[in-house]
Order: C-alpha cells, then structure tokens, then sequence
C-alpha cells in the first residue's frame, strides 16, 4: 500500500521536468491517510539510488523500506501513525552497490524569517550577509549549511556540487513567493564544499549554472565555483586599534597611504614567478610600511575576480577575499598583523560595474537581474562591462550589504570606491543618443547619488572612524561634505585636478617652468572646496604613461630630484597623501601586474636615497601637526609668495591648530641653486631645516642652510620678519621656528 495516488499529476511532473517551485510540498515527511488511518508519508527525489530505505533515529528500530514511484528517482515509504514526527535518515544504496547515509534535506524548516523577507524585499536588510549566500548551521541538532538566493525570475532554482554529481535535479530549492528568494537546509555538508546554483529561467527555460553573488570564498580562477566558508572562526587581536580609530577625527589626523596590487608588490620567481600569500605579505608587506612611515595601506581590489588583467576592478564575488593569496581567515590575520604595526588598512570596492562572465551576476537568473536590459543604461561602453541597476532595493542592498561586509567581519579601516563619476552621470563615456535622461531631463544618475549618499551614512554610523574615499573626477558639487547639507557624504575625494596639473608641470623642461607656475598654484583656489587625497596612484604609471621618474625631464640627476621635489611639493600641499608601491624607490618601467616591482634598485644609489627620503617625509608628517591637522581650511595655509615665476620660486606656511609655530615651505623648481633669496616669515626666531631634498641622504648635491638659519627684522612680503636662505636645486625646503626655553 502506498500513497502515490495522493500526488497531483502536475505536482509530479513539475518535479520530474525540474520547474517545481516547492519541491518541499512533495518531498520529505508530510502527514496523510490510507484507508482512513492516519500515517506519515515520507517521499524522498533521489536520481541515482537503485534502493532507497527510511533509517529512524531509534536504533532499536528497523528500516523502513521505500517504494520506487517513479523510474526517474521518486520514492515513498509509509509510516504508520507517528506522533510527533520522527527524526529519521535516508538510507540510499547506488547502481554500483555503495551506500550513504544523509538526512533529508526535505524534514528541515524554512529558516528565513517572515521580517527577514521583507527587509530583502524593501532593501534594508543591512546585515543580509549573514543569511544570504551559504553558512553554516545546526537545525534540530544536526550541522549543515543553509543556501539562499535570490532569483525572481526563475522557474526552479538547484544547489548543485560534488555531493550530487552537479545535477540540478537532485536538490532543488523551495521558492519563498513574490520576493524572489529560494533557500534550502542541507545536512551533512561540511565547511570546504564546492557548489553553484542551477537555475532554471523562465525566459524560454534557459538553463544557468551561477557562482553564489552573497559567497564567502571562491575557487581560484579559472574554476569557478563558490566555496562554503565560516568567517566566525577568527579571533581578532585589535581591540586597542578598532578602540582608538573610533575615537579619531580622520580629517585632522595624518593619512600617508601606500597604494598596493598584492599580486605584483613582490612575487617569487624561483618558484614560478608565483604570488607571494595573505601569510607571506604580512610578513614582508605589513613591516616594510611601517618602517617607510606609512599610516595605511590601500589594497587594489581584493574581492574575488576570474581575470588578471582587471586588476580586480571587474568583481564576481562582492563578499570573497580572492583566493589568489590565501584563505579568508589568512586576509584577516593580514589585516590583523596591520592594525597591530598601527596601519590602517583601505580596500578598493568597485560598485560601478561587473563583468559578464557566465558564471556571475550577468543575466543571473535568465532576466537583467542586476543591471538594466537597455544598454544605454545598462552596458559601459568603457570598460564592455554591466553597470548595476542602483534603483532596484534589492540591488542596492546586495551593493550597501558587500561594502559593510567588509567593514564588519574583516575590519577594514575604509573603503575607496572606484569610478564615482562613472556613477553618477548617465552620460558617462557615450554620446548623444546614447543615454537616456532621468526622470527631470538631466543627465545625473538619481538612483547612484540616492545609493552613495545611503552607503556614507550607514559607514560612518554603523563604524566609527572608517573612511570612505570618492574617486571621482568632475566638479560634482559636495561630494566630501555631510549628506545633511546636500552632499554625498563620503570622508575624502581624490584630487584629480591637483594631480593632473602637477604631473603635466613637472613633465615639463625647468627652463620652460616660468610660463607654467599657475599649475602649481591654481589647485589652492579649491583645496578646501572638498576634503582632496593628494593620488599619485596606479593608473598614472600604466598604459604608456610611464613610471614617475620617468616622466622626469632632464639628465638622471634631475630626474631623481624632481620627483623628490614632487613628493616634498606632496607633503607640503594641504590634502592626504598616496602613493602607488615602486615610487618610493624610483621604479623605471610601467607598472606591470603580471610581474614583481623591481625590487633589485634598492641596492644602488639613489633609489636607496629616494626611499630615505619618503620614510623621512613620512616621519615629518606624522609629528609635525601643522602638516595635516587643518588641511580642509585656509586656517592650516598661508602663502608667503607665489609671485616668483622668474626663478620658479613658491613659499607658504603650514599652520596646526595645536602648535603656534608654522612649517615653513620653500621650493625651488629649477636645477640652480639660488643663493640669499629672501622670505618673510611672520616670528623672529631661528629656523630649523626640518628637511632638505638635496641632502646627500637622499641622493641630492647637499645645498643648503647649514641646519638652519636666523631670521632678521626687515619685512618682507608683508611679513615682519624675514629669513634670507639657500635654496637647494630643483629641492625643496621645510623650516620651523625653534621654541625658546
């Protein structure tokens, strides 16, 4: 006696054809009656069994065999009135005689909670990555992992892996209604399984098999499946970092940031020119840093990506450390050993575009799940990939949930978000015709500025001192002021224009430097219109645009001292600093991420005296507070001249909001040395030479003021006092009044 006539034929067929969207109301137990006496029916959807048994929990209890309903794989075995129901297993025996034993995945609950539900379906469900995606969990005592996604427009959604052959019939997921969600409990799987989503789309029934969008970790390229992984693991040694940055004002704070590509910063080529690890590069990485005085890191993309060659900007998993270089819990003891040298760290996080690789959020579920199926909206014309839909909750709440992933259970310090202008304008790289108007007729993308302004808030509430960065190019007003004033909120923005003009001044001939002194000057027209990281960053030593010395005019000698002048001319200018890895030593080629820096040029002069140079502009920023405590206000700077063009002469203080005394700053733009060249200076009082980029220290010619110089009373311009100095060639000068004791 059995059941089967109790099943709806379209039931029946659904499951066999694979598009039930509620695999749960046929398989697992479910309470009926045969005959009129009550029973419990377990049915159990197993392709590759050729026998199939109920195995109850009490062993003194026999198996109970199951019926083959159906040849494709459907069994059924009656229990005669249990009450409650029992816990029990599946005993499966295959064609080729071996045997498992697995509970049912069809006798667990639905473990999304109703208010979970509508959270997703609105977008604000911040903390989704902790449901979303796999994770381990225990369920009436028996440890599994519990899969969730999202797909809306599929017909039947699979979780498919090595555990089931990777065939979607064997394990397909039970739909949760109008919101899209699908979830499954799978007992037995440990941590370290490989798996994907089937996905069957209603859109002429194509059949996908996708990565996990929520994934913790995943398979280095180019396979291409997700990885269950448990972050809760770790036990973080931070407390005193985490406690004290959330007690810090960033923008009066010094932030001298090292910008670095883990995969090229050093390799090791006796092994095959192979990536150094999480391991390794907190071992190498993390003390090299610090001792060039860096106060944070800045990581190119770690999130997981299949291409080298993006240099991670084109992600596929917005929640996985890459797996290039290790483990998450190996990214998070890197992190650690960082916060513990007190560096921060900031990671790139790229939500303005994605690949469309099969296996990621491209066409996820048959449908332009996460983009807009028209490419004037949808496609970057720039970099041929997808741009998301910013105005689709659940979109913008997978983009808000990955950035505070990250800040969450990695502790990132901030986030630089690549590509904002590409955001935040619909015409962005296309033209006429080629875009479509918002809503008023202009050409701003309303529902990019609406999720960026919703990202600042919810970083700067939910984590104390993170930081997040804007790279972003146009005059777009406001963007590093409070959302509550009509800005978008974001701690910092890239000063592109400070960068542009001084690469093109510095590219050119000292003697042609005269008819150019606007370049140095102009960006203090808006210095303090947002609050500007000064980028000297990877994308200007790339794509034929040389590696900075190497953009230097003149002989080697004037090379090297221009780019020390560069960087002093950095240090001084009010702003954050950045710089990308090999420009502290001088790297001669373009960066190339495929291979190792040139690490070999630090054992000759003067890339050894460049390095010295930056570690000791580093150490005078960070004790010198005039350099960085007032750098968004005409408080913290005041020219002393800028008229000098004849001799490409620029003098200005530094002033602290702490400290009285100025750092005075004097740059010499030319390769001649210009004796007794007078400034004003606003206190009488002997003048310290803090630093001097022609020391011998650093490669230079050593002109200079002999330690230091006395002012006198003769004003000038519009000083009282004045110095009369040394100014090194192409060099640049910092001074600061000694206190009288």
């Amino acid at each position: 006696m059995h059941s089967s006539t109790a099943l709806l034929q379209d039931d029946l067929d659904r499951l066999i054809a694979g598009t039930h969207w509620n695999p749960r109301a046929i398989l697992g137990p479910h309470r009926g009656t045969i005959g009129g006496t009550p029973c419990l029916i377990i049915r159990a959807w197993l392709p590759y069994a050729a026998r199939a048994d109920v195995r109850p929990a009490d062993p003194a209890e026999s198996l109970i065999p199951m019926t083959r309903l159906h040849d494709d794989g459907l069994f059924e075995a009656i229990v005669p009135n249990p009450t409650p129901i029992p816990s029990y297993r599946l005993r499966i025996t295959h064609y080729d005689g071996t045997v498992a034993e697995l509970h049912d995945p069809y006798a667990f609950p639905p473990l999304l909670t109703e208010f979970e539900r509508h959270l997703f379906a609105e977008g604000t469900w911040y903390k989704a990555y902790d449901r979303m995606g796999a994770h381990l969990r225990t369920v009436e005592g028996i440890t599994g992992v519990h899969f969730a996604v999202w797909a809306p427009n599929a017909e039947r959604v699979s979780v498919v892996g090595d555990f089931n052959r990777w065939d979607g019939r064997c394990h397909p997921m039970t739909s949760l209604g109008a919101t899209g969600l699908w979830e499954l409990f799978m007992p037995d799987l440990p941590e370290g399984t490989l798996y994907k989503y089937e996905i069957r789309s209603r859109a002429g029934g194509t059949l996908l098999v996708k990565a996990d969008p929520y994934a913790h970790a995943a398979e280095l390229r180019p396979r291409t499946a997700s990885i269950v992984c448990d972050l809760s693991g770790y036990h973080w040694h931070d407390d005193v970092w985490m406690t004290t940055r959330a007690q810090q004002n960033p923008l009066s704070a010094p932030f001298s940031i090292y910008e670095v590509h883990l995969g090229s910063w050093m390799r090791v080529p006796e092994e095959g020119n192979r990536w150094l690890t999480y391991q390794e590069l907190a071992q190498k990485l993390i003390p090299y840093a610090k001792e060039l005085g860096y106060t944070h890191l800045e990581l190119m993309p770690v999130t997981e990506h299949p291409f080298d060659g993006s240099w991670g900007y084109q992600a596929t998993g917005y929640f996985a450390a890459t797996s290039r270089y290790g483990r998450p819990e190996d990214f998070m003891a890197f992190v650690d050993a960082a916060h513990q040298a007190e560096l921060g760290v900031i990671m790139d996080w790229a939500p303005a575009h994605f690949p469309d690789d099969p296996h990621g959020l491209a066409t996820f579920d048959g449908t332009h799940l996460y983009d807009h199926a028209d490419p004037r909206l949808g496609y970057h014309p720039d970099w041929h990939s997808r741009i998301f839909n910013y105005d689709r909750p659940e979109v913008r709440a997978f983009l808000l949930n990955s950035a505070l992933f990250w800040l969450e259970k990695y502790h990132i310090d901030g986030l630089r978000v690549d590509a904002v202008a590409s955001m935040l304008y619909l015409d962005y790289g296309r033209k006429a015709g080629e875009w479509i108007p918002n809503e008023f007729g202009g050409h701003e993308n309303l529902g990019a500025v609406s999720l960026l302004k919703e990202l600042n808030v919810l970083v700067h509430r939910e984590h104390p001192g993170a930081i997040t960065i804007a790279e972003e190019s146009t005059s777009w007003p406001g963007v590093s002021r409070p959302t509550y004033t009509g800005g978008l909120g974001f701690t910092f923005k890239w000063n592109m224009g400070w960068m542009h003009d001084m690469l093109d001044y510095f590219g050119r001939d000292a003697v042609h430097r005269r008819f150019h002194q606007d370049q140095l000057t102009f960006g203090l027209l808006y210095a303090f219109t947002e609050n500007f990281v000064l980028p000297l960053s990877h994308d200007e030593v790339v794509h034929g645009k040389r590696a900075l010395l190497d953009k230097m005019p003149g002989d080697p000698w004037q090379r090297f001292a221009n780019l020390r002048l560069l960087y002093a001319s950095m240090y001084g200018h009010p702003g954050k600093k950045m710089l990308f890895m090999g420009g502290e030593f001088g790297q001669w080629r373009e960066w190339n991420h495929d291979v190792s820096l040139d690490w070999h040029l630090c054992d000759f002069e003067p890339h050894r005296g460049l390095q010295r140079l930056i570690r000791d502009l580093n150490g005078l920023y960070r004790t010198e507070p005039a350099l960085y405590e007032a750098d968004f206000d005409w408080s913290g700077f005041q020219w002393i001249d800028f008229t000098d063009t004849d001799n490409s002469v620029v003098a200005f203080l530094r002033k602290a909001t702490s400290r009285a005394d100025a750092v005075v700053c004097v740059c010499n733009f030319t390769p001649v040395p210009r004796h007794g060249y007078r400034i004003g200076v606003p206190t009488a009082g002997w003048y310290r030479e803090l630093l001097n980029t022609d020391a011998f220290h650093y490669g230079g010619s050593n002109v200079g003021n002999s330690g230091g110089v006395q002012s006198s009373d003769g004003p000038c311009h519009n000083f009282p006092h004045s110095l009369t100095l040394t100014l090194p060639p192409l060099g640049m000068l910092f001074l600061r009044r000694e206190q009288v004791s």
